[in-house]
């Protein structure tokens, strides 16, 4: 008979979680036009369920890992998706936008999932597997955030915003009793307490190569983030398509993510970590200038303006395997509280953008502000890659290769 609390959870268990973890983010986004109106309020408010929601998962990410480190992975997993789940149904029962919103920020608690489970796989198998299974995972944090929008789309247009979170709350529910009955303890060597972990954080912080991966990755997200945060408006506004013409389009950049990281996957073993960085952000920045020239000179078509925002799919995708492997290789000892740390700065640097591009972005500059946005996020992450080159080269002169 399986013994629940031991036995390590499967692998198709960790994808389902972490593609819960990923898919809160934009399964309702197409929607939020409608449930501004729903909740007559403007869209700049209802925008801060994105900003809102990452604020609070960029907090817990830098306190997950060290309670799952010290209380175990199981317990963690369950408490977040019994809290998401909790939310989910505030959510779906929110007749005004405060209570809706503040049921919206306590969803963030399934960011448990995406942070623990890959945990739980390092826990469990040696480096080589571990990095194998990774891969399982990546995929679904590609395909969650592409489906996700497409399928909120059509909920919404068939059965109104509320759908989303119907579904969130049925999700939730069924994945809970999944990992009751799957999810086993994998951490055998909890710490003596949390202040272990945090108190490793001051090494990272001091290392500006630390900083320039984090940055690099956070401003390379942050034009992502803008992109979730102004893509409503621009297709109500600008071309006046539907939610679920919308999910297809958001859906697109998350499919040149995918495209990108075939790309890196085949190329980023022949050149250097700070190389393939920069690559990628030349491409993200090239494509929007182009798109953002287009666009000033009149030539405002569904085309030119979500096409170029693909670009920074396509970017991203080659910029972040090799941004998160240096960010985690600047001190090997701290690779976990180098990644809640990063994460938590991507999170927070994300929803910061993607708060700030609601608020400016109207029906007036929505098309060639975003572009303009998103511009700006991803030229700063070239900045941040070509610090980190200029480090390296520096500590090389030096020391000899780092």
């Amino acid at each position: 008979m399986r013994d629940t609390q031991r036995t390590p959870p499967s692998l198709l268990t960790l994808i389902l979680l972490s593609s819960l973890s990923i898919v809160s983010l934009n399964l309702f986004l197409p929607s939020l036009p409608n449930m501004a109106r729903d909740f007559d309020t403007d869209y700049a408010t209802v925008s801060l369920a994105i900003a809102g929601y990452s604020a609070v998962a960029a907090v817990l990410l830098l306190v997950v890992g060290p309670l799952s480190d010290r209380y175990g992975r199981r317990p963690v997993i369950l408490i977040g998706l019994a809290v998401f789940c909790v939310a989910s149904l505030g959510c779906l029962l929110a007749t005004d936008i405060v209570t809706f919103l503040c049921f919206r920020m306590l969803q963030a608690a399934i960011i448990a999932g995406f942070a623990v489970s890959r945990a739980a796989i390092s826990d469990t198998a040696a480096a080589g597997k571990a990095a194998s299974l990774m891969g399982y995972l990546a995929m679904a944090w590609a395909i969650a955030p592409m489906l996700g929008p497409v399928v909120g789309g059509v909920l919404d247009e068939l059965f109104g915003w509320r759908a989303s979170f119907l579904a969130f709350l049925t999700l939730g529910c069924a994945l809970f009793v999944l990992c009751w009955f799957d999810v086993g303890e994998t951490n055998t060597n909890r710490s003596a307490s949390i202040m272990k972990q945090i108190r490793a954080y001051p090494e990272l912080l001091r290392s500006g190569r630390f900083w320039g991966y984090s940055l690099c990755i956070a401003f390379s997200t942050g034009a992502f983030y803008a992109f979730l945060g102004g893509a409503p408006l621009v297709a109500v506004a600008v071309f006046e398509i539907s939610p679920a013409r919308l999910g297809f389009y958001i859906g697109s950049i998350t499919a040149g993510f995918m495209f990108g990281s075939f790309l890196a996957g085949r190329f980023s073993a022949r050149y250097e970590l700070t190389t393939v960085m920069i690559a990628g952000r030349l491409i993200a920045c090239g494509g929007l200038s182009v798109g953002l020239l287009l666009v000033a000179s009149g030539q405002v078509y569904q085309l030119i303006l979500f096409g170029a925002c693909a670009c920074v799919g396509i970017g991203n995708g080659i910029t972040m395997p090799s941004a998160n492997a240096g960010c985690m290789a600047v001190r090997p000892g701290l690779a976990g509280s180098a990644s809640g740390v990063s994460a938590a700065l991507t999170n927070a640097g994300g929803g910061a953008l993607a708060a700030f591009t609601g608020t400016v972005l109207s029906a007036e500059n929505a098309a060639w502000g975003l572009i303009t946005i998103m511009l700006a996020a991803s030229a700063l992450g070239l900045a941040a890659a070509l610090h980190v080159r200029r480090a390296e080269r520096q500590t090389q002169a030096i020391v000899g290769p780092v």
